[in-house]
């Protein structure tokens, strides 16, 4: 029997083509696993969340120029559909993404790539105004309402905004430049503020050029902000960098602020209205902040201040060339009181005051504060701080007929500025103690003396913001959009 034999094929050209298209798929493949593992990001927060998305899914371009308003609105909107199946997360990749206003949603985190930019439109059409805060009565800017905040959201609970330090930039000389020239018909929008919300975290983001305030929680509670960098120009008016208002439960930790005002304030309400709102700022944690602010403080209590404050714990904070570390401002009319106020381990380097405080902080909203509404200053302890070409220990003014009271320092050692002419104590109408304080304090303290060093109380129980652990999250870059 004969066996056929088949003609060899020539499978030279096609083995080459195969080859290549193997080599071209295996050098695709590493592409996209890479792709893959740019886009799985890994990030820690109070919440993970089933559902993902990228702003691109909603129309976003990332060119600068394009406007991304109706993006961002869109995609908050369709993403708050899951907040009742494990919440939402919103990728911003790499880019530069111009925006108006925008207001977030419950059980949601916006995610901000390291490579990516927010862009504050200039279009002040793009920023809505709302009505008034009402423990403030009316803007601080003008007597009417106000821009609503650059990213902004009210009544919420469960909401995060971080990322790898991506970059939230407010654009704000344009605003500055309506302030300075008396051009605002409203008041200045902030970069971030939330509203009569629970669970906020802000965190591993930075702030640049904001408008004004930059983050403003208020009316709220468990509040954590983490790993933040905030920066304006040190000239620029109202760019305070952290200022919970009429907040429970709030920690602030490991930010580094340059400001044109306070680095962190606390406050709670203007005179009258905030008299009449009463919702105090209490149970505030701030740790490992470094600041600078040649204008004003690392940390101000006050000036609205008119639900009161108290139990405020600040501890490893660094000020450089920042005008005081910590300030008391308020005034007659605002009435309620700063207490229980705790401070350790400060470093001051170049400062005009280290301590200061004053009464006639006097701005008002209106004439129609109450003058018999006296403030009650009382318990502020100071321990274990040390400061270098410092122009003035402290000014410590009180109110005459109603001293400021219960003020402790112990361990304060402060070299002064050998070029400052400035007496290093001014006080009035205070009442307190020292211990082992250098330069020597004025005589309103009561010094114990080197036999009796005691240290100022620092509580030792945890507050509840302290407990909160964060849980590790991921965002794997596939979209979850039905």
């Amino acid at each position: 029997m004969e066996v056929s034999q088949r003609a060899p094929r020539k499978t030279h050209g096609i083995e080459i083509v195969l080859i290549l298209m193997v080599g071209v798929m295996c050098l695709r493949g590493a592409e996209c696993r890479k792709e893959r593992i740019r886009s799985s990001l890994e990030y820690r927060a109070i919440n993970c969340r089933a559902h993902s998305a990228s702003l691109t899914d909603f129309g976003g371009v990332g060119d600068g120029k394009t406007l991304n308003t109706k993006a961002f609105k869109d995609a908050i909107s369709h993403l708050s559909r899951f907040a009742s199946s494990g919440g939402a997360q919103l990728l911003v990749p790499a880019g530069k993404w111009l925006t108006g206003s925008f207001n977030l949603t419950s059980h949601f985190t916006l995610y901000l790539h390291k490579d990516a930019v927010l862009l504050a439109s200039q279009d002040i059409n793009e920023w809505p105004l709302i009505k008034p805060l009402p423990s403030y009565g009316h803007g601080r800017d003008a007597p009417g309402g106000r821009y609503i905040s650059f990213i902004f959201g009210t009544n919420l609970t469960d909401v995060v905004i971080t990322g790898d330090n991506g970059k939230i930039d407010g654009q704000g000389a344009l605003w500055w430049q309506k302030f300075r020239g008396g051009k605002l018909r409203y008041t200045r929008p902030y970069m971030i503020e939330i509203m009569y919300s629970d669970n906020i975290q802000i965190s591993n983001v930075k702030l640049v050029n904001s408008p004004a305030w930059n983050i403003h929680p208020i009316y709220s509670s468990n509040i954590l902000v983490q790993g933040v960098t905030i920066l304006a120009p040190i000239r620029s008016p109202n760019t305070d960098g952290v200022n919970p208002d009429s907040c429970t439960n709030t920690r602030i930790e490991d930010c580094y602020i340059v400001s044109g005002d306070d680095c962190v304030a606390i406050k709670s309400g203007w005179d009258e209205y905030g008299i009449a709102f009463g919702m105090p700022t209490k149970q505030v944690v701030i740790r490992r902040l470094t600041c600078i602010s040649p204008t004003s403080a690392a940390i101000a209590l006050g000036s609205e201040m008119s639900g009161g404050i108290q139990d405020v714990r600040a501890e490893d904070i660094t000020a450089i060339n920042t005008e005081s570390g910590v300030r008391i401002k308020t005034s007659v009319g605002r009435g309620a009181y700063v207490k229980d106020i705790y401070v350790r381990g400060m470093k001051l380097n170049t400062m005009k005051w280290a301590f200061w405080m004053t009464p006639n902080y006097g701005s008002h909203p209106d004439n129609h504060y109450d003058h018999h509404a006296i403030p009650v200053i009382q318990g502020i302890n100071y321990r274990d701080i040390v400061g270098k070409n410092v122009s003035m220990a402290a000014q410590l003014e009180g109110i005459p007929g109603h001293p400021f009271s219960s003020i402790c320092m112990s361990n304060v050692t402060l070299k002064m500025n050998p070029e400052s002419k400035k007496v290093p104590w001014t006080c009035s109408d205070i009442k307190g103690i020292t211990s082992f304080v250098t330069p020597r304090p004025c005589n309103l303290f009561s010094d114990q003396g080197q036999g009796k060093v005691r240290s100022c109380y620092f509580p030792h129980e945890t507050l509840p913001i302290d407990k909160i652990e964060l849980k590790k999250c991921s965002y794997h870059g596939m979209n979850s959009l039905n």
